[in-house]
């Protein structure tokens, strides 16, 4: 075995080290994402979380679970499984039925995004004189999206005479800095949940277009613009939850944008080695 053939098998089990940490550190998201929701949802939902609302509760973690799914089933058909066993009708309709439940999730999962945003907006100003009067235990203040904080004797002062409003549909008041911000992270949460469904209806059609052998040309060409932009608008997502939003946002949609750059990068080379079978076989 020659040096350099050594030195690219190290940096081969490095690459694929780097890539499954990230996968990893995405799984271990979810229970992060439960905790920021579980946490929340005792504000938001004062009465209960019930089964028909469960999405709305905790639609981080829902969102979460299944694109963790949805990214293996991407790994496992750019990289893991071969052309002829995806071309197997037991093993494509297993993939598609649980990519199947994993979309439906996923859209279900914006619409909580949905429905948090037309929460957040529901507001009317709160006209009370003194804004200590209304701790009751359950009366909490908005800091930011999905950070809130029970209304006390200590920090119910720092409102008072300030422009208040109250979510209409729930026991939560905040200021006009603490609302704008949540609502502008409600903004981006729906962005962001819609450009990533962008980005893999593009990597389903690839990776059919790929197994077809139709991946080339304009259509490829076509499919990196769209994809270049989509991109670019997660950046932007990420870049916002970094300077206005909550570190775990920030963190987590770093770590998807690294995530499926492995994914683009299995697709690349999954295109090469097609290419390169091809012309061997010409």
């Amino acid at each position: 075995m020659s040096t350099d053939h050594k030195y690219k098998n190290l940096g081969e089990k490095l690459y694929i080290l780097f890539k499954y940490s990230i996968y990893l550190l995405l799984t271990y998201n979810i229970y992060l994402f439960f905790v920021a929701d579980f946490s929340a949802a005792s504000h938001t939902f004062s009465e209960g979380v019930t089964f028909s609302n469960a999405i709305e509760a905790f639609t981080a973690t829902i969102d979460t679970v299944n694109w963790v799914i949805l990214l293996l089933l991407f790994e496992l058909e750019t990289w893991i499984i071969s052309d002829d066993v995806l071309e197997d009708n037991g093993v494509k309709w297993g993939l598609m039925a649980i990519r199947t439940i994993c979309y439906g999730l996923i859209i279900y999962a914006v619409y909580g995004y949905f429905s948090k945003f037309f929460m957040l907006h529901d507001v009317a100003p709160l006209l009370v004189q003194d804004v200590c009067s209304l701790i009751d235990g359950e009366m909490a203040m908005i800091i930011t999206m999905d950070e809130y904080v029970y209304l006390t004797a200590e920090n119910c002062t720092s409102l008072s005479g300030q422009e208040l409003f109250k979510i209409n549909s729930e026991s939560l008041i905040g200021n006009e800095e603490g609302l704008s911000s949540a609502q502008g992270l409600a903004w981006i949460d729906i962005i962001n949940a819609t450009a990533w469904l962008g980005v893999v209806v593009i990597l389903e059609v690839d990776v059919w277009c790929q197994l077809k052998g139709l991946l080339k040309g304009m259509l490829l060409r076509v499919s990196t613009i769209i994809k270049a932009v989509l991109y670019t608008a997660l950046v932007v997502c990420a870049a916002y939850w970094g300077l206005l939003g909550g570190l775990l946002d920030f963190w987590d949609a770093l770590l998807w944008i690294i995530a499926f750059v492995f994914i683009e990068l299995n697709l690349f080379q999954w295109q090469q080695e097609t290419n390169e079978s091809q012309e061997s076989s010409a």
